[in-house]
């Protein structure tokens, strides 16, 4: 295995936390005590808290278009985890940017479609966790942060726990975006607290061409700023993601359209 814990030193590397927790709760903050238990130095970036509950498709946007803005040897620990408590996987994961820590439940899949794994171990090393009873329904404190933590201080991936295959890691079928003679065949991945339909077609897609997105029986024109249309009105654009998505100016397109997760889209060039 690699090892990328020469890359950053330990007191100054970056760790951090995605999880459907909230913030009505203390899970976020005991996870963090955890954390600083061990090494109260860490730099710890709460990316959200505010996943839905269970859906794991969202997180799985959510850490794959962050992942790119943070220092190379960033410990990334994302917890939407429905099934804790099961015989589902704990793992860790070394990819080229740093490393990831949660449950093999796919919520790491779109972060390695982009940055393959390099290595990943089952947690399976009762010395890195809170206590070797962990709580069958709180695998983010006595496992998982416990862990980052660990691996944030410097210890090898490999010390974590078994080798696995990362060819065995769990993959989230979201559907693929497929080109057809006319454009491009896709579906929502992800609707942001804006109501905006974020689609799994790259915005690439569309770069200098004239365009519209087709979805439930609606035309919508594409453009480049929410200004593009009248207050109210519908367009598509790609967002600072870099998917194309759909959106109502100073509105919210989730709700006006009625087009739900995994609904499908078509991109149409001209």
């Amino acid at each position: 295995m690699s090892n990328n814990q020469n890359l950053v030193a330990p007191q100054a590397r970056v760790l951090t936390l995605l999880s459907d927790f909230g913030d009505r709760d203390v899970y976020v903050g005991v996870m963090k005590g955890v954390v600083a238990q061990i090494n109260p130095k860490l730099t710890i970036v709460d990316l959200t808290h505010q996943i839905p509950p269970q859906n794991i498709a969202a997180a799985r946007f959510c850490l794959m278009n962050t992942y790119p803005y943070f220092p190379v040897g960033t410990v990334h620990v994302a917890v939407v985890d429905p099934g804790v408590g099961s015989r589902r996987r704990a793992i860790a994961v070394e990819f080229a940017q740093g490393f990831l820590v949660g449950p093999d439940n796919g919520i790491f899949s779109g972060v390695l479609s982009q940055s393959p794994a390099i290595a990943a171990v089952e947690l399976t090393n009762l010395n890195y966790w809170r206590t070797q009873e962990p709580s069958k329904t709180f695998h983010g404190r006595d496992i998982f942060a416990p862990v980052a933590a660990h691996l944030a201080n410097g210890v090898p991936l490999e010390q974590l726990g078994q080798e696995i295959d990362p060819a065995t890691l769990v993959q989230l079928d979201i559907g693929n975006c497929k080109e057809t003679a006319t454009g491009v065949m896709g579906c929502i991945q992800y609707i942001d607290r804006f109501g905006n339909l974020v689609s799994n077609i790259p915005g690439s897609y569309v770069q200098g061409k004239t365009w519209c997105v087709q979805a439930v029986g609606l035309t919508i024109p594409g453009g480049e700023t929410y200004g593009d249309v009248e207050t109210g009105e519908a367009l598509a654009l790609v967002g600072s993601h870099g998917w194309v998505e759909i959106a109502i100016n100073s509105g919210n397109a989730h709700l006006q359209l009625q087009i739900k997760l995994q609904e499908a889209l078509s991109v149409i060039s001209h």
